[in-house]
């Protein structure tokens, strides 16, 4: 029977005449973990439906139960890491990056209504996916993640953008706790607009059939969330720890040098709420690089533009793939699964301004892979 294609294509027909495209994540055995594969067979079906005046929106989705997308290649990437010279730019990254990159900037920029169905594991690149939607859907068994600092890397796919517009400072609480993330939360956090449950999907695929659509954006995407809110209005939102803890982490956090946040962070591996507890233990595990480069990030993304974000996290993908931590992350999480990381420096006082400068320096020649952002 040969290999089921990595993303699944179909297009639903509407009573207006009016077609809408969906697109559907297919490798439920690795919790639809993005391939360069999948990025690559996203791109240019987007490209046209957003070209086709017939098509008049496009849901994402998944296939299985447990997982919307649990993040990039990381393994695939290691091995490449681990086959280029020291000190050189692993290809396969530099592509990666700038593909994935590419296609999360098209989805934030979208001409027409993309409702994204962010059910279950929704981690890292799966964020990207989700994160520039129009319509973003969660449901009562969405957990959402940005835990990069436990593999040496960084909130990327736009993070550096999206964390910080989070309420209070909990943008940066969650770039260095990786704290996890319930449909209440998401929706706190501006990261969803509605939750659903995840058996109405059919429902919603159904509803989309029945509207008539009007091939123009605003209108349509006016209808869209009509249709979305009334099937919402009876889900019960559980509590959302986010919320609650907000005043806790904006005073965890502060306006304080990470040096000074550090042992604050570190100490609520004695608290008694459980969030907080591993949300401190995974801060204490993580890479000090990747803690330092995360807070960098936000504060150069501050007055960036989105293309600008885009272009600086590409740099800093590449970087971390020529240095230390991210290799090393991948290597005992996910290789040898020891997960006992040897980070390089081990210490937060050690990660000097120089290393992180070096790993956010142009590593190409003359212009930009994403320079055509607009």
């Amino acid at each position: 029977m040969g290999n089921p294609a990595a993303v699944l294509f179909d297009t639903l027909q509407t009573i207006s005449g009016h077609r809408f495209g969906r697109a559907t994540l297919n490798a439920p055995a690795s919790l639809n973990a993005l391939p360069l594969q999948m990025v690559d067979l996203l791109t240019p079906q987007l490209a046209a439906w957003a070209d086709d005046p017939d098509v008049a929106g496009v849901m994402l989705d998944a296939a299985g139960d447990k997982a919307f997308c649990a993040g990039g290649d990381v393994v695939g990437l290691y091995h490449a890491i681990r086959a280029t010279p020291p000190g050189q730019v692993p290809a396969e990254a530099a592509t990666f990056f700038e593909k994935e990159y590419r296609l999360d900037y098209r989805i934030h920029r979208y001409p027409k209504p993309l409702l994204c169905w962010g059910h279950g594991i929704v981690m890292g690149g799966g964020v990207g996916l989700l994160a520039g939607a129009s319509h973003r859907v969660v449901t009562p068994k969405t957990r959402l993640a940005m835990p990069e600092i436990g593999i040496g890397l960084y909130p990327d796919v736009g993070g550096s953008w999206i964390l910080p517009r989070m309420p209070g400072r909990t943008g940066l609480f969650l770039a260095l706790t990786g704290a996890p993330l319930n449909a209440a939360d998401t929706r706190f956090a501006g990261l969803a607009d509605v939750v659903l449950r995840h058996e109405d999907r059919h429902t919603v695929l159904a509803a989309i059939a029945a509207t008539a659509w009007q091939g123009e954006r605003d209108t349509d995407a006016g209808r869209l969330s009509d249709l979305l809110r009334r099937l919402a209005l009876d889900v019960e939102l559980p509590p959302s720890p986010l919320r609650t803890h907000l005043d806790r982490i904006d005073a965890l956090i502060g306006y304080d040098l990470l040096a000074d946040v550090a042992p604050r962070l570190a100490a609520l591996a004695d608290d008694p709420d459980p969030w907080l507890v591993q949300a401190g233990a995974t801060f204490a595990r993580g890479s000090p690089t990747s803690a330092v480069l995360s807070v960098e990030l936000q504060r150069r993304a501050r007055h960036l533009s989105l293309a600008d974000v885009f272009r600086l996290e590409w740099q800093a993908s590449v970087g971390c793939c020529m240095h230390h931590d991210f290799a090393e992350g991948v290597r005992a999480l996910l290789v040898d699964k020891d997960k006992q990381p040897r980070w390089q420096p081990a210490q937060l006082a050690d990660v000097t301004p120089e290393l992180i400068d070096a790993h956010l320096q142009l590593h190409h020649d003359g212009t930009h892979p994403l320079a055509d952002l607009a």
